[in-house]
């Protein structure tokens, strides 16, 4: 074989073994490394503490206990407020955030995403009985009306950009420092509508018995993603284990688990 043949072999070898060792499902072994994992608990169903058991559950929770066992790490759970965390990860204070945390270049200014792990829509969650307007629209056009959102949060700037006039001290926006907390002020008409990803907007509609509803269409997409400090050595890992459990059927059964088959509450 000649000198040239010999080099084709060897890089052909070399792009067929990653291939071959990728098709046959290997992943990074981490070896028992501790990873701490920050949530804040406020977003059902991906992640929140059951009502009756006390624990920490959901959707997040279940893919994140998988891709730590199929990576060999240890996984630890802390957690942080929605305001605090994405700075606290950027400072290394955890080593992955998880919160149905939108991927957006702001967000990629400080820390790294990895791949999504799931595309959701937004939606206007309001109270049971809500028949003054039935979309953004005839929202906008409810001058009375009120939205609570998270400062800096994906529904916030929809609130603003893409169901009011595009002013980020509109005075028809209350603020407040968590997800459950614009949920509670919704429920006891302090404000008339939460914008929220269908996913956790459907958890706590079938948490509450009638008295939440989703109303209109979808508002936009957004892609989540686990967040980690900048450079970190996790996201490749992460990423290959986020494929895997894709290919395999893992998030598919996720979904019905939490999605179709999880009713809050019982």
């Amino acid at each position: 074989m000649t000198r040239s043949k010999l080099l084709l072999a060897a890089l052909f070898a070399c792009l067929v073994a990653p291939m071959a060792a990728l098709a046959a499902g290997t992943l990074p072994d981490l070896q028992g490394r501790k990873v701490v994992v920050v949530t804040e608990n406020a977003y059902p169903p991906l992640q929140f503490v059951d009502p009756k058991s006390g624990k920490q559950i959901g959707w997040e929770y279940d893919a994140m206990n998988e891709i730590a066992k199929r990576l060999n790490f240890a996984v630890e759970y802390q957690n942080t407020s929605w305001d605090a965390m994405i700075q606290a990860v950027s400072d290394k204070q955890y080593d992955i955030g998880m919160t149905g945390i939108t991927i957006n270049d702001e967000r990629k200014a400080k820390v790294d995403f990895s791949d999504p792990y799931m595309r959701n829509e937004q939606y206007m969650l309001v109270r049971g009985d809500e028949s003054r307007f039935t979309d953004a629209k005839s929202f906008a056009e409810f001058k009375d009306g009120l939205i609570g959102a998270q400062p800096g949060t994906s529904p916030f700037y929809t609130a603003v950009y893409s169901v009011l006039d595009g002013n980020e001290q509109n005075p028809r926006i209350k603020l407040f420092e968590t997800f459950g907390a614009t949920v509670q002020a919704l429920k006891v008409g302090d404000v008339d509508v939460v914008l929220t990803d269908s996913t956790a907007g459907k958890g706590y509609v079938a948490a509450s018995d009638g008295k939440l509803k989703l109303i209109g269409g979808p508002l936009g997409t957004e892609d989540f993603g686990f967040i980690f400090a900048k450079g970190s050595d996790l996201v490749a890992p992460v990423n290959a284990a986020i494929a895997a459990i894709k290919a395999d059927g893992t998030v598919e059964a996720l979904n019905k688990k939490w999605f179709l088959d999880y009713k809050m509450g019982e």
